[in-house]
């Protein structure tokens, strides 16, 4: 199946609000272009990209093309799709309001867990034999997290890769949910993180999120799907993640 020049995407685009991170819209997702994914007869697997905080919908994109453009580099030839939402949250850019914004955006990643979870089970449901992977950069990871706890124990995802991840380095701990992603993702939980990373080195040391895995690593007793690696990307964009990538899946 070729796939089009545009990466197709999922997306929950103003349904939650930017200012308060409040539910607009009650839908679980729209899609684009719809024939796309009713085509996925033939097609084994297909990967789907979700971006990090402070993107609108064009910043959305760019990261989705870097996705494509990378995993084509590596050999991989299955679609891949962008996952777009409402993470580009009001003020975030300003030292004064970046404390709120980063926890509106972490309450819409969040609800997003509900979405894409959605669109897995009814994708699944059409196309059983398709595998899933999911690729989060940054509070992509918090989507990614909270999708797999919102699949209830369905073993729906084949394999997650987190790149500079901002959930709390105990999130894969047994204590916390290590076992729901035992249960959830059928292959590995990868988390590519970094010492070097200096917006989550600074997000942790202003205390706008708790201690990011993708800058620790992983802390407590993690479960048996999961490994990491340490990288030295350039700094936190995902273009530079994406380029440390040596291989993939």
């Amino acid at each position: 199946m070729k796939q089009n020049k545009r990466t197709p995407r999922i997306s929950t685009r103003g349904f939650y609000n930017l200012s308060t991170g409040k539910t607009k819209k009650t839908k679980s997702y729209d899609l684009y272009p719809k024939k796309f994914f009713d085509n996925l007869h033939s097609v084994p697997e297909i990967t789907i990209m979700i971006h990090g905080l402070r993107n609108n919908k064009s910043g959305a994109l760019v990261k989705f093309t870097i996705a494509q453009q990378r995993l084509r580099h590596l050999g991989y030839s299955y679609p891949i799709i962008g996952y777009s939402y409402d993470s580009n949250t009001k003020g975030v850019q300003y030292k004064s309001h970046e404390q709120h914004a980063t926890d509106v955006g972490i309450v819409i990643a969040k609800k997003n867990g509900k979405n894409l979870s959605e669109f897995l089970t009814d994708i699944k449901r059409d196309f059983p034999k398709l595998k899933i992977r999911l690729i989060g950069h940054s509070l992509g990871s918090q989507v990614i997290l909270s999708t797999l706890q919102n699949l209830k124990n369905k073993q729906l995802v084949e394999a997650v890769y987190i790149f500079g991840a901002s959930i709390p380095s105990d999130s894969v701990s047994l204590q916390k949910y290590g076992s729901v992603i035992q249960k959830t993702v059928n292959q590995k939980f990868v988390n590519y993180y970094s010492k070097f990373d200096g917006v989550l080195k600074y997000t942790f040391e202003q205390g706008l999120i708790p201690k990011p895995i993708g800058y620790s690593g992983a802390t407590g007793k993690t479960v048996t799907k999961y490994m990491q690696k340490h990288v030295h990307p350039d700094n936190h964009r995902f273009v530079s993640y994406a380029k440390v990538l040596k291989s993939y899946p």
